[in-house]
């Protein structure tokens, strides 16, 4: 598979990375399945996707512990990035950014995936009470203690910044901004896709600007660019989906014209070409230091998620993508 680069340090990793999420939180739970996901670990890294990506959070901290049982036979093979600064409760999630827990959740997170370095540590998301500057100075503690490779910043944000006109990353960049004086941050992960492209207009161009990073998450949209969902079947209740305002059935029903779109391209390229590799390769041709990070639990979506790295969209076939009608969700 083709390399990418990260950061100014240049850490390669496949083009195509692995969302390690789905194998434990967020979505059906009653089809989680611990085998199933190692085998759709193990097939991702043979076929180059390399960069695994999981948080302290997911499970939680059940995922770190499924990554790590690959890390513990397949170490030089992977590129791990992991999250901190989130804390689940029974029935909330809570921002910590105190310095010492950082440092005590890192070493944490180490032991449960096997490993004596993480390659990129991300901050989830900043802690209202703590200044943003000092949750990234023990951070970058952690790097010179050799104990991670490289910093990266989760987005901010919500779909409320749509409603509301506002850019929807104006708020992550001053973050950037401010924890750039303290040390580089290597990757930005945020949502980009073709059904939410709002990245492009000034989080990837700023990445872009400065040598930062980008990791694509949720570029297949939660699931519904594969084409492989059913307006009305409906998500269990600790599916995310199943409080998204794109995936009511009217919604998903309004939203079929953009899967229509990339099975159109799709054709073109053959029969064994689907509409969800169109949609990872319109990801990839976003920009070089672009990386997107499909989620899967199954080996056969690894491996399909992993070819779209070899798939080349014309010109012409982008500009039919970008001219796909916007996604509506049921606050439209």
């Amino acid at each position: 598979m083709e390399r990418r680069t990260i950061g100014a340090r240049a850490l390669a990793v496949g083009a195509v990375g692995l969302g390690c999420m789905p194998m434990s939180w967020a979505y059906s739970g009653s089809r989680q399945r611990g085998e199933e996901s190692l085998r759709a670990v193990h097939r991702a890294l043979d076929a180059g996707s390399t960069l695994l990506d999981t948080a302290d959070m997911y499970g939680p901290f059940t995922n770190e512990l499924l990554v790590g049982r690959v890390l513990k036979e397949r170490r030089a093979d992977a590129f791990v990035s992991t999250k901190v600064g989130l804390l689940v409760g029974e029935q909330h999630i809570v921002a910590n950014g105190r310095p010492g827990y950082v440092k005590r959740a890192c070493d944490a997170s180490l032991r449960r995936l096997q490993t004596e370095v993480i390659d990129l540590y991300q901050l989830h998301r900043a802690d209202p009470e703590v200044p943003v500057e000092e949750t990234w100075g023990a951070m970058a503690e952690l790097v010179q203690a050799g104990k991670v490779r490289s910093l990266g910043l989760c987005a901010v944000g919500a779909r409320g910044g749509r409603r509301s006109g506002g850019r929807l990353h104006d708020g992550t960049i001053r973050q950037l901004q401010r924890v750039q004086q303290v040390f580089p941050v290597s990757a930005v992960e945020a949502e980009l896709s073709v059904w939410s492209p709002e990245a492009l207009e000034s989080l990837l161009p700023w990445c872009e600007a400065r040598g930062v990073g980008f990791l694509a998450a949720m570029p297949l949209g939660n699931g519904f660019l594969t084409g492989t969902l059913t307006p009305g079947e409906g998500f269990e209740p600790d599916d995310l989906r199943a409080r998204h305002p794109r995936f009511t059935a009217e919604m998903m029903a309004a939203n079929q014209p953009i899967v229509a779109g990339l099975r159109r391209i799709a054709s073109r390229h053959g029969e064994a070409v689907t509409a969800a590799q169109v949609a990872l390769a319109w990801v990839l041709a976003q920009g070089r230091h672009v990386v997107p990070v499909p989620g899967t639990k199954q080996e056969r979506w690894a491996a399909e998620n992993a070819a779209a790295a070899d798939l080349g969209l014309t010109a012409q076939e982008l500009a039919e993508v970008a001219e796909l009608p916007g996604a509506r969700g049921s606050w439209d």
